[in-house]
C-alpha cells in the first residue's frame, strides 16, 4: 500500500470535494484491540491541530482516572476514506499516535512503543524494517437473528475454488475493497481447513505493514457480515482442523540494500541475517507470550495441523519456528511461523524486532538448521539438534517472558506491566471455568 504523503491542506480540500462528513480517529490498545473516537467534519483543524483529546482512563492498560487526558496526533499518511457507510456522508480516518498533556508520546501507546524501537534500529545503522504478514482467518455463518453461529459456510480445502469454496465471493469481496483501498493484493486462496482463508498484501515498513493489519481486520469483519457471515481471527476456533495463524516475513534494509542478503554467504546469507536469526531463536520463548497472547492461541501450537511447536529454524524444512524463503536478493527474508492473527502486530513487532537487533548487537550464532520433519524426532534426538519446545500454555509463556529482561525493555515498562497482568488475569480465568471436556470426562467416571 504506497504511502500518500498529504498535507494538511491536502486532507481539508479532499474532504470538501469527497462529502466525508464524519472522521475515525483510530488507535490501537495494549489488547490489539481497534479503537475509535469519531468527530464530526466540523472538528476537522482541531484534529489537524493535534488538539483531539480523548479520556485515556476509559480504554484497559492506558491511564488511571487522575491522569486520563490524552491526545491524538493523527499521521496523516494514514487518510482513507471508507467505501462503505455513505447513508449520511462519507467516512475518513486517520490512525492517530497518542501522546501526554505535556507533548511527549504516552509510553502505553503500542504504535508509538514500536516507533521507539525502531529508533534503535536506526541508531545501530539500519534504514527500515519489513514486514510482509500473512493472515488466516475462519468464515462462520450468521443465524436469522445475526448471531455467530460455529457452522463453517463452506467444506473446502486448501486452494480449493467454487462451488466447494462458498466463501469464494466474500473473499473476492473483501480483496476488491481492499484495492480499492490501495491495498497491493499478493494472494488470496482458500486454506487447508473448512471455512478458512488466507489473503496475503504486499509487504510494507513494519509501521505502515502493523497499520494495514489492523484496516484488513476491520475491511475482512465489515465486509463478512454483508454476506451474512462472520469473520473471525481466533487462531483455533475448532477442534480438529487447522488453526490461523499469521506468518510474518521481515528483512532489515539500508537504503535500498537488503542487510540480509550476501551473495558470498553461506546460503547466502549475510551475517546480519544470521544475527537476527540468533536473536529471534534465543528470545522465542518468551516473545511467545505476545505473538501468541491469547490461552485459545496455545490450541493451535500443538503437533499435527502444520503450526510450530518447536525452536528451530530450516531453509527447506516447513515444520520449525523460522524458515528461509527460498527468494534472495531483495526478496531476502526470514518467515516466522508461530505468529497468530489475535497479536497485537505493534507489540508483536516490537519484540521480534528488539530480538533480533540483540542478535545483532551480541553477534548471536543459530544453532545449526533442522533440515528434517520434527515432528517425527524423538525427545532425544531433538535434545541432541538442541531444540526446545515453544511454550504450550499462555501461563508458561508469560513466566518466560517475565524472565527475559530485553522482551521487557522492548514492551517498556508501562506496556509490559499492564500486558503482564491483564493476561494473568485471563489465565487465572481459564484455569478456574469447569469446561463441558471435563465434564464429559469425568463426572460419570468419578
Amino acid at each position: 500500500m504506497p504511502k500518500a504523503n498529504y498535507t494538511t491542506e491536502d486532507i481539508k480540500r479532499i474532504a470538501s470535494e469527497e462529502n466525508v462528513r464524519f472522521l475515525r480517529l483510530m488507535f490501537t490498545d495494549i489488547m490489539g484491540t481497534i479503537k475509535n473516537v469519531e468527530v464530526p467534519v466540523s472538528q476537522l483543524e482541531k484534529v489537524l491541530d493535534n488538539k483531539m483529546m480523548f479520556d485515556g482512563s476509559s480504554i484497559e492498560g492506558f491511564v488511571r482516572i487522575e491522569e486520563s487526558d490524552m491526545y491524538l496526533h493523527p499521521d496523516l499518511s494514514t487518510w482513507m476514506i471508507f467505501p462503505w457507510e455513505s447513508d449520511h456522508g462519507k467516512v475518513a480516518r486517520l490512525i492517530c499516535d497518542i501522546y501526554n498533556p505535556d507533548g511527549t508520546p504516552f509510553a502505553g501507546d503500542p504504535r508509538g512503543n514500536l516507533k521507539r524501537v525502531l529508533a534503535n534500529m536506526e541508531e545501530m545503522g539500519f534504514t527500515s524494517f519489513n514486514l510482509g504478514p500473512e493472515p488466516e482467518f475462519f468464515l462462520f455463518k450468521l443465524d436469522e437473528n445475526g448471531e455467530i453461529t460455529t457452522d463453517l459456510n463452506d467444506a473446502g480445502g486448501y486452494f480449493d475454488f467454487a462451488p466447494t469454496d462458498l466463501g469464494e465471493n466474500c473473499r473476492r469481496d473483501i480483496v476488491l475493497e481492499l484495492e480499492n483501498l490501495g491495498f497491493e493484493v499478493e494472494a488470496s486462496h482458500h486454506e487447508v481447513a473448512p471455512g478458512q482463508h488466507e489473503i496475503d498484501f504486499k509487504y510494507a515498513n513494519v509501521v505502515e505493514a502493523c497499520d494495514n493489519i489492523q484496516t484488513f481486520k476491520l475491511v475482512v469483519k465489515t465486509i463478512a457480515r454483508k454476506h451474512g457471515l462472520h469473520a473471525t481471527f481466533m487462531p483455533k476456533p475448532l477442534f480438529g482442523i487447522n488453526g490461523s495463524g499469521m506468518h510474518c516475513n521481515m528483512s532489515l534494509f539500508k537504503g535500498d540494500e537488503n542487510a540480509f542478503f550476501d551473495p558470498d554467504g553461506d546460503m547466502q546469507l549475510s551475517t546480519t541475517a544470521y544475527n537476527f536469526l540468533g536473536g529471534l531463536m534465543k528470545h522465542a520463548r518468551a516473545y511467545t507470550a505476545v505473538c501468541n497472547p491469547i490461552v485459545n492461541s496455545y490450541k493451535r501450537l500443538v503437533p499435527g495441523y502444520e503450526a510450530p511447536v518447536y525452536v528451530a529454524w530450516s531453509g527447506c524444512n516447513r515444520s520449525p519456528l523460522i524458515r528461509v524463503p527460498e527468494s534472495r536478493g531483495l526478496s531476502t527474508r526470514l518467515e516466522l511461523r508461530s505468529v497468530d492473527p489475535s497479536a497485537n502486530p505493534y507489540l508483536a513487532m516490537a519484540v521480534l524486532l528488539e530480538a533480533g537487533l540483540d542478535g545483532i548487537r551480541n553477534g548471536l550464532t543459530p544453532p545449526p538448521s533442522v533440515d528434517r520433519n520434527i515432528y517425527v524426532m524423538n525427545e532425544q534426538e531433538r535434545e541432541e539438534a538442541q531444540i526446545q519446545d515453544l511454550p504450550s500454555t499462555l501461563h508458561n509463556a508469560l513466566k518466560e517472558l517475565r524472565k527475559d529482561q530485553v522482551m521487557i525493555d522492548a514492551l517498556g515498562q508501562h506496556i509490559f506491566c499492564n500486558f503482564n497482568e491483564a493476561k494473568r488475569m485471563e489465565w487465572a480465568s481459564f484455569r478456574q471455568t469447569v469446561s463441558e471436556w471435563e465434564r464429559d470426562q469425568y463426572l460419570e467416571l468419578y
